[in-house]
């Protein structure tokens, strides 16, 4: 599959997913989202993928934005079908997913490019990070599931600082805020992705799946999250993964999962 505005590199059972418009400082248009959607449904549905690391190109941004240009003829109608769209097929797919995805955040995430991070399950930045939702000085607000998340994330208030201040926050403030998990430098970002990823894949892959929908459920409206974790954990025991970790932790040896 090729793309005009992503990077793909599979190393072993991770896929690297890294947005590249670097002239941009990766910002987030119409054709790079669409490529998004097809790589991430790609990933999530490839056998040979165990989980995702999604980072911006170059060592300035993560994604600076979205492309305001192509905010200009937009109408009320035409703004809320790119918000509907945005979320739906990538922002939901990311948080939805199967399989763990983890924003590995180099320098800039504003706006969309903190969106999108908010939406991977996992984020680690590096200690030049600047993060921040800046919507509201173009009339705005995010769009993107960015109310939404960064709240569930950081609690109300800290949300609702960031949101009608648009001030930036360093990697450092995003770690204290519980907005990222880890910040390191530039040179271990990916170093640090690709260990906790490689920990999460030495798991079983059908658990892993389940854990990420139970979690979610209990930050979805209407969604008893404790009914999903026990449908989820009684789907568990009908795998041959649960048999391979149970045999596996009786003999006293590392388990072999084959994601069924």
């Amino acid at each position: 599959m090729l793309f005009q505005n992503l990077l793909i590199d599979d190393k072993e059972r991770i896929r690297y997913i890294i947005i590249s418009r670097e002239s941009k400082l990766n910002a987030l248009n119409k054709a790079t989202l669409a490529e998004l959607h097809n790589a991430i449904t790609d990933a999530f549905s490839s056998p040979a993928v165990g989980g995702i690391i999604i980072t911006g190109a170059g060592q300035k941004a993560f994604v600076a934005g979205a492309d305001i240009a192509e905010f200009v003829e937009l109408d009320a109608g035409g703004g809320r079908m790119l918000a509907q769209q945005g979320q739906t097929t990538v922002f939901d797919l990311i948080e939805n997913g199967n399989k763990p995805v983890i924003a590995a955040v180099n320098g800039f995430a504003l706006g969309g490019g903190l969106e999108l991070a908010m939406a991977c399950h996992i984020r680690i930045a590096s200690d030049n990070a600047k993060m921040g939702l800046p919507e509201v000085t173009l009339g705005l607000i995010p769009g993107y599931g960015g109310t939404q998340r960064l709240t569930s994330l950081v609690g109300k208030g800290k949300a609702l600082e960031m949101i009608l201040t648009a001030d930036m926050i360093t990697a450092a403030e995003a770690h204290q805020y519980g907005l990222v998990n880890h910040v390191v430098s530039q040179e271990e970002l990916l170093t640090k992705a690709e260990e906790i990823l490689n920990k999460m894949l030495l798991r079983a892959p059908l658990a892993l799946a389940a854990a990420i929908k139970a979690v979610n459920a209990g930050t979805r409206n209407g969604v008893n999250g404790f009914e999903t974790e026990v449908e989820e954990f009684g789907k568990c025991f009908g795998t041959a993964d649960f048999k391979e970790g149970v045999s596996a932790f009786l003999a006293k040896r590392k388990a072999d999962f084959k994601g069924n």
